[in-house]
């Protein structure tokens, strides 16, 4: 009988309620420990996979992802930019930056050389229509491709709508407009940040 009224107290229920919750807490941080290292080993791999695509072969002979240094933009976001070295000498960057598009923020990866020209871009996250804005995934159209070889003062950074040189898509003139913002943004982030990436000594990761 005092067992009974024992478990009608709120106390007793308070107390029984909180191992339940102590208990499940530490099952969703063993889990997410176990889990986190496979999740990184995937994000890095995404990444390596990504950085391949937007430098040519033999741009780098160094590992970019250990070569990296933070910089904030003029927005005061922090921008993490991998460096290429060969043999030693600084030759390449590469960094994400992002634009809204019709549905969202579109986030691009840009592939520089050491002067500034583009080397490759990638789009590495979008919610653009499918059918139409979807045309800047370089799986479906060779579009992304236009910005190779281009660069910030030899260039008409705008769509052919806006008396610019990139194409847009009919129907979805938002999207490359974004894309092509994106990359000119990322451009004028190199060329007013240029020696501090290019230095000898940085965040290395």
């Amino acid at each position: 009988m005092e067992l009974a009224v024992l478990r009608d107290r709120i106390s007793y229920q308070g107390a029984l309620l909180a191992g339940f919750t102590l208990l499940t807490g530490a099952a969703l941080m063993t889990a997410n420990h176990l889990t986190l290292p496979a999740i990184e080993r995937a994000a890095t791999e995404d990444m390596k996979a990504s950085l391949v695509q937007v430098l040519p072969q033999g741009m780098a002979d160094n590992e970019l992802l250990k070569d990296s240094v933070v910089i904030k933009n003029d927005k005061g976001v922090p921008v993490t930019v991998y460096r290429g070295r060969k043999a030693g000498a600084f030759s390449a960057a590469v960094f994400q930056h992002s634009a809204r598009g019709y549905a969202g923020d579109i986030v691009v990866l840009i592939g520089l050389n050491a002067e500034g020209v583009v080397q490759g871009v990638r789009v590495l996250k979008h919610a653009e229509t499918p059918g139409l804005g979807d045309k800047i995934e370089v799986a479906k159209a060779d579009w992304i491709h236009s910005f190779e070889g281009k660069a910030l003062a030899a260039a008409r950074w705008a769509v052919k709508k806006d008396g610019g040189e990139f194409d847009q898509f009919a129907g979805a003139t938002i999207t490359p407009r974004a894309v092509v913002k994106a990359v000119k943004e990322g451009l004028e982030f190199y060329a007013a940040h240029r020696t501090e990436i290019a230095a000898a000594q940085g965040e290395q990761s």
